[in-house]
């Protein structure tokens, strides 16, 4: 009988580990990129334009949406024909990524945003409702602003950490009220380790787009400075900003005719 007792209560402490451990390796599943899991849907696809000739199944976008987020997989075009099951670590199943593809007209590569920085964001936005601005401590550069997190009611800044270095990234303010990761960091050492070539005017976040599987979402376009270091290019975004408030304008007169 001793020894019954003895093999049950190691059996009921076996079961009692695993079930505290399942939900580690459950949450771990959620926030970490699986090659396995980008494979098999980069394959799916493959397939499913293959199948439709050349359509990608992604889910409607504005016109003016952040390239790095405008082409979000649509499982439900891929299940189960294509896909048995969404990603665990996906944004549908608890994850902290949104599959998106990247280059839709050419590769159509299968890509990763990290909704960690999508979550910070929304965090500010919220702390901003009851100071409806947000306030700032001055400008870093020419239309980016330090944003001045006391005042917010935060003790310490803001920061997202990195889905290529691990090092928490600022967030910053654009003149336009948007807010943006700074990469600079990152862009900054893979600058120095890579040694690739790029000039001046070159959007360098594309070098972060060819080395990892998580594209720099809500961001501004960098480039370099003459002696190779990462800087804004607001020059491009100030651009970009303009053609949308041009778009938007020619919208709403389209509109008011039509009334």
């Amino acid at each position: 009988m001793k020894k019954l007792r003895a093999i049950l209560l190691v059996c009921a402490t076996a079961i009692l580990l695993v079930g505290c451990a399942y939900p580690e390796d459950e949450k771990r599943a959620k926030v970490t990129p699986d090659v396995d899991q980008l494979a098999a849907v980069q394959r799916a696809v493959d397939e499913y334009r293959e199948a439709t000739g050349g359509l990608v199944p992604i889910k409607n976008s504005e016109v003016d949406t952040d390239i790095y987020i405008k082409y979000l997989i649509d499982f439900e075009k891929l299940m189960p024909k294509y896909l048995t099951t969404i990603p665990g670590n996906a944004y549908e199943k608890g994850g902290i990524y949104q599959y998106i593809i990247w280059d839709p007209e050419n590769e159509a590569t299968v890509k990763l945003v990290d909704l960690n920085a999508a979550e910070r964001m929304r965090e500010i936005g919220i702390r901003k409702l009851s100071t409806k601005y947000l306030p700032i401590k001055g400008a870093a550069a020419d239309n980016v602003y330090q944003i001045n997190y006391q005042e917010l009611g935060y003790k310490t800044d803001v920061t997202v950490k990195s889905p290529y270095s691990g090092v928490e990234l600022p967030i910053f303010m654009t003149g336009d009220g948007e807010l943006h990761v700074d990469y600079a960091v990152d862009l900054g050492q893979l600058l120095k380790e890579e040694k690739p070539e790029v000039k001046p005017g070159d959007d360098i976040r594309q070098l972060l787009v060819d080395k990892y599987p998580v594209v720099p979402a809500y961001s501004v376009p960098y480039t370099v400075d003459e002696n190779g270091e990462p800087i804004y290019d607001m020059d491009t975004y100030n651009a970009d900003v303009q053609k949308v408030k041009e778009r938007q304008q020619q919208e709403a007169e389209t509109e008011t005719k039509k009334e």
